[in-house]
């Protein structure tokens, strides 16, 4: 068994700045698939699921709860085949330390996994896109729960179940905003928050992480 659970966070902590690709995924699959026009701007869209941006924007396009509980299975179906084309390469845009760190936690048997926002295949695109895709042994995605917390605790109980880790094994989840923050308390590991995504440092001090740092090259492995 491992000696330690590492979770990450995709955009703003393990890649930033990443282009339009995503969003447009979004808007282009609503549009695809209902015809309505819909875009995210206006969307408070950091540290939010896909599943919840996507029944934000199918609101605001003027679809009752209703008929957005019956069409958002295959408007996120939609995104995630229309991401897979034209995404470039995306090793610039990943975060300070990123390879580095990965390289380090593998190399001391760390299991790595996601807990992301992103929906299944637009989070496995990306990181492929950015070279990191083949650190991370599994995850938990935008589709799968209502809450990043939830999404957390999935990720925890698979790693145990599966025997990946055991009971006294060292947990985290290190993101960028937040919200990582308090998926990290909701599912009881430490919370590493990271000042590479949009959310100010103040933001991140209010929600009272663990530890707080400027980028992952500052990360002391010894507590992770």
């Amino acid at each position: 068994m491992a000696p330690s659970l590492v979770l990450f966070d995709i955009d703003g902590t393990l890649t930033r700045k990443a282009g339009p690709h995503h969003p447009a995924a979004l808007e282009n699959a609503i549009l695809q698939v209902t015809g309505l026009p819909a875009v995210t701007e206006g969307i408070p869209v950091h540290g939010m699921l896909d599943s919840v941006i996507l029944t934000l924007m199918l609101r605001a396009a003027g679809m009752s709860d209703a008929e957005i509980r019956s069409t958002l299975p295959a408007v996120m179906e939609a995104a995630e085949e229309l991401y897979q084309h034209g995404v470039p390469d995306l090793r610039d845009k990943r975060c300070p330390g990123v390879p580095e760190v990965l390289d380090e936690l593998t190399s001391r048997g760390a299991v790595l996994a996601l807990v992301t926002g992103n929906l299944t295949r637009i989070a496995w695109h990306k990181l492929s896109r950015a070279g990191i895709h083949h650190y991370f042994q599994f995850g938990a995605f935008g589709e799968m729960a209502p809450t990043r917390g939830e999404l957390a605790k999935m990720a925890v109980e698979r790693a145990l179940k599966e025997g990946l880790i055991g009971s006294a094994a060292r947990i985290s989840l290190i993101g960028d905003t937040p919200a990582d923050i308090k998926a990290a308390r909701d599912a009881g590991v430490q919370a590493i928050a990271v000042r590479t995504g949009v959310s100010t440092p103040e933001e991140l001090n209010a929600a009272c992480p663990d530890v707080l740092l400027d980028d992952l090259t500052r990360l002391d492995l010894a507590i992770v």
